[in-house]
């Protein structure tokens, strides 16, 4: 399941569901829009997990929950916690951290 975050409620998404990994990005971010695609290929690829796309700077609450301090990040949250996270526009990077999670 792929959803983009329409509210600043990232924080019950990732209470609610076992596995969410999440893409924070922003609008003007380059490396963002390419590896959006990217992030839905893998969501199409694992159905038992959340992928959730938030835009950084219209959510801080949610951005709270990751330490992002350059875009894109991608953070991966199992049973509410706070599992990784990384800082990449290479998707064989990404790819690992999503193995990473779905693995456990």
């Amino acid at each position: 399941m792929l959803q983009e975050l329409e509210t600043d409620s990232l924080s019950q998404l990732v209470q609610d569901n076992d596995t969410v990994i999440v893409q924070y990005s922003a609008t003007w971010c380059g490396n963002c829009r390419i590896m959006k695609p990217k992030f839905k290929k893998l969501a199409s690829e694992n159905d038992n997990v959340t992928f959730v796309i938030v835009d950084a700077e219209k959510y801080p609450d949610s951005r709270k929950l990751a330490t992002v301090d350059n875009l894109p990040t991608f953070a991966t949250f199992k049973k509410g916690a706070f599992v990784n996270q990384i800082q990449t526009n290479k998707f064989d990077v990404l790819k690992e951290l999503v193995d990473e999670v779905t693995s456990n």
